[in-house]
């Protein structure tokens, strides 16, 4: 079966300004209750103010908290904390004063009940939220938490709803009496017992001293105290430490004297082939002078002196031919010309006899 648009429409519009009616709007104080699951109370009213009996929403006249929520940082406007014995309500209307034993409290407000005259020996000192000033609000009753060991007692057990990193729902269910501290109200007896030390069994982690009963059924280590490690654990650490400090400079020096040595072989190693080279373009001119000084007539000749080291008389002596007054010719060519007929392959030789220089005989070349 389909609900109603409308009906879905109202539901959602509910859902959406619940909580949120500011100074002065209608609001409904029979909606006042608390959350299912977390128990936290609700009202109309949005975080500032609250439902007044008049039907409308009214400014807070008081704060449990130093840093009350919804307020923004550094603001006047907080309500002001209650005195010595006043309490402020879940509804934050205005502070009243405590309450007697026996008196109607709203749940786990073990503030609002008014502590017994030797409150010092009752009073909480574990941090655990036992009591307060020895007074405990057990379904929503006043009572004093000084019930002793196998006497009769009072528990309250609350189911809580809680969630895990997934998103998935959990049940965590909180036991409290008004047994002495040191001391637990067991669900089944109803009778005040000691605490259990750390290795016992246990069923619930009140039972425990360390307010830890593991999964396995045995009171475990309390998860608030601080761990101490021992000495060794210290030393094991700072040895490591300079270990790890010394390790890593020497791991260092070692890689740059690697990188160090690469690098001058590898300057040393261009530096030998740069020698070699310079030393084979020596050995190259070495051997072209060898090599035309060993040519017949060219040892000998006036031309041999402009390689040779011997710097004789002759060597001033002119180079060409027409220097010593011979006319300028041409050397007898044999050049083989090809008529370009196909049928007959003869070739001629011409001989070109020597031809006169145009120039005249000016003693240069």
């Amino acid at each position: 079966m389909f609900l109603p648009a409308t009906l879905i429409s109202l539901s959602w519009l509910s859902a959406v300004l619940a909580g949120s009616a500011n100074f002065g709007d209608s609001c409904s104080v029979s909606n006042n209750r608390l959350q299912v699951g977390t128990y936290q109370f609700y009202t109309d009213c949005n975080s500032v103010t609250y439902c007044a009996s008049n039907g409308t929403c009214a400014h807070r006249g008081c704060r449990k908290d130093d840093f009350p929520f919804g307020y923004p940082q550094d603001s006047d406007n907080l309500p002001p904390k209650c005195g010595k014995n006043q309490f402020c309500p879940d509804e934050m209307d205005g502070c009243l004063n405590v309450l007697p034993v026996g008196s109607a409290c709203q749940m786990n407000r073990d503030d609002q009940c008014e502590g017994p005259p030797n409150y010092k020996d009752l009073l909480d000192t574990t941090n655990r939220g036992l009591n307060v000033n020895g007074s405990v609000c057990l379904n929503n009753v006043c009572m004093w938490a000084n019930v002793t060991e196998n006497d009769d007692c009072v528990v309250q057990n609350t189911a809580y709803i809680g969630y895990t990193a997934s998103g998935d729902e959990f049940i965590d269910i909180v036991s409290r009496g008004n047994c002495r501290v040191g001391l637990y109200c067991d669900a089944q007896s109803l009778k005040c017992f000691q605490e259990k030390s750390l290795g016992s069994s246990c069923d619930a982690d009140k039972e425990c001293s360390t307010w830890n009963c593991m999964s396995s059924g045995v009171c475990g280590t309390d998860q608030a105290l601080d761990r101490h490690l021992s000495s060794w654990v210290y030393a094991i650490v700072g040895i490591g430490i300079f270990v790890g400090m010394f390790g890593t400079l020497i791991g260092l020096f070692c890689l740059h004297t690697k990188q160090r040595d690469a690098e001058r072989e590898r300057r040393l190693r261009y530096w030998r082939e740069q020698n070699a080279f310079h030393q084979n373009l020596s050995q190259m001119r070495e051997a072209a002078r060898s090599s035309i000084l060993s040519i017949p007539g060219i040892g000998s000749s006036t031309r041999s002196t402009l390689y040779g080291g011997n710097n004789s008389d002759d060597s001033h002596a002119p180079m060409m031919p027409n220097a010593l007054g011979q006319p300028r010719t041409s050397r007898l060519r044999n050049h083989v010309k090809d008529d370009g007929n196909s049928e007959d392959d003869d070739e001629s030789l011409i001989m070109q006899q020597p031809v006169q220089s145009l120039r005249g005989n000016d003693g240069r070349f």
